[in-house]
């Protein structure tokens, strides 16, 4: 260690206005982008401003902002990890709405400032958390700016789109479920939302530092901030914690949704185990009584032209409550909005319906595929498709479908029920449920499958020897 460094500087956690002649040493645990401005005063030039996270050894926290020159001279030399000495800045009170640590000030450098890189100081750890648990966002008075732990129960593809700035943005949105039973959308930006898929299949643990949650629709959403962090692999006792109860019964337990219409959330029809040949063979016969399957396979293709023709894959719905409940009408409106049912013009959303085929190791199967399944299937909600075909066009659109093909292993539940057509009885074959498969329960399934054939094997031997 440095020692020489350690001289006179000042604990983070006692910085205030009143403080003078201070310097601290510290580890950058974030650092934001460089972003540029307009000056609000009249003939003044803008200027670029960039935004880091340090912690001192002590445990104290604050976020710092170097503003024009300190941006040239420092910009580079400060990176995530490494520790430095910081003096001759100010303090302001902090603005909470960009910031989730817990200092009252924060700092502001410039020209005059004094940032020197010393020796790696194991005293400081990398990174400080201070979890939520998503139960207590809940009631949080928004906006709340908050760390979280949890387990990737699905997630969605990156979308690349324009902002009405005109700047270039990447996000995913993931699902996060912790053991408070609770799950809460969550979107990542740029490079965290690029990363590779397989970073959140199998629903890993991850920590995620840094979100603002908001009010989206009657839900709470969070987002990650540029200066937040991602751990993907995180080693705390939090994450250790949420391992475990998934593994021992969470991904089967009935979650609280946070968010409104989530693409995932709540427990999962139930269905006995089947293929999809077990599928087609049922869709072959006609039933006396309704059945429900659940299939592990994956979405091969959504039907998106029919003999050359594009087919509609959304419809617009109605969503004023029915008379007497709070449950939305959702059915077609015509061009102008005009729903027969609720006989008026009211709100209206997207809502999918599609034809989709989905493979095994066995077989395939087409399966028309309402709504909430679809948005499992495809991990994207219909006003998302709307906008990209308005926004970018029938092919940006399909594009953005054609990602989510064979992406990740689903749990689809299918019902079968019969039905007539022109007086000839018939199976009527429905996806009524898709997401991402649970890792535990299907491992428990295939044991017990193996566990059967290796008991009739061993039978079969038997009497073959007797």
């Amino acid at each position: 260690m440095d020692m020489a460094g350690l001289q006179g500087c000042f604990p983070i956690a006692d910085l205030s206005s009143y403080t003078k002649g201070w310097t601290i040493r510290a580890r950058v645990t974030a650092k934001g982008q460089i972003r540029t401005f307009q000056s609000k005063r009249e003939g003044s030039e803008g200027g670029k401003v960039f935004s880091v996270d340090l912690l001192d050894c002590e445990g104290g926290e604050i976020r710092a902002s170097l503003f024009n020159n300190a941006v040239d001279l420092f910009g580079e030399k400060l990176q995530v990890g490494k520790c430095f000495t910081f003096s001759r800045g100010t303090l302001k009170i902090a603005n909470r709405q960009y910031s989730t640590l817990n200092h009252r000030y924060e700092l502001t450098f410039d020209k005059d400032a004094v940032v020197d890189e010393v020796n790696d100081d194991a005293s400081i750890d990398t990174m400080k958390l201070h979890i939520c648990e998503l139960r207590s966002v809940q009631t949080k008075t928004l906006p709340a700016n908050v760390d979280l732990c949890g387990v990737v129960v699905s997630f969605k593809a990156p979308v690349s789109f324009t902002s009405k700035d005109g700047k270039e943005l990447v996000k995913r949105e993931i699902i996060l479920a912790d053991d408070s039973a609770s799950s809460m959308e969550v979107t990542l930006w740029g490079d965290r939302a690029q990363k590779a898929d397989k970073e959140f299949e199998g629903n890993p643990a991850m920590c995620i530092k840094g979100v603002i949650v908001k009010e989206w629709g009657n839900g709470r959403k969070g987002s990650l901030m540029e200066a937040g962090a991602l751990l993907t692999s995180p080693t705390i006792p939090e994450a250790e914690k949420v391992r475990q109860w998934w593994s021992q019964g969470g991904s089967s337990q009935t979650l609280t949704a946070l968010s409104d219409g989530a693409f995932v959330g709540g427990k999962a029809p139930v269905g006995k185990p089947a293929s999809l040949a077990d599928i087609r063979a049922a869709a072959e016969q006609a039933l006396i009584s309704e059945d429900v399957f659940s299939v592990v396979c994956r979405l091969a293709i959504v039907q998106t032209k029919k003999q050359g023709e594009e087919q509609p894959l959304y419809y617009m719905a109605c969503m004023e409550p029915k008379e007497g409940t709070t449950l939305p009408c959702n059915r077609r409106v015509d061009a102008s909005g005009f729903c027969a049912v609720c006989n008026r013009a009211g709100k209206v959303v997207p809502r999918f319906n599609l034809r989709c085929k989905f493979s095994d190791c066995e077989d395939s199967a087409w399966l028309t595929t309402f709504h909430e399944a679809a948005k499992g299937a495809l991990c994207m909600e219909a006003t998302e498709l709307k906008d990209l075909e308005q926004g970018k066009g029938r092919e940006a659109m399909e594009t953005a479908i054609r990602h989510s093909y064979f992406q990740q292993p689903l749990k689809v539940t299918v019902r079968a029920k019969p039905d007539s057509y022109n007086g000839e009885s018939r199976t009527n074959i429905t996806c009524i449920d898709a997401r991402p498969v649970p890792v535990a329960e299907h491992g428990r399934l295939m044991l017990k499958e193996i566990q059967e054939m290796l008991t009739r094997d061993s039978m079969m031997k038997g009497a073959g020897g007797a």
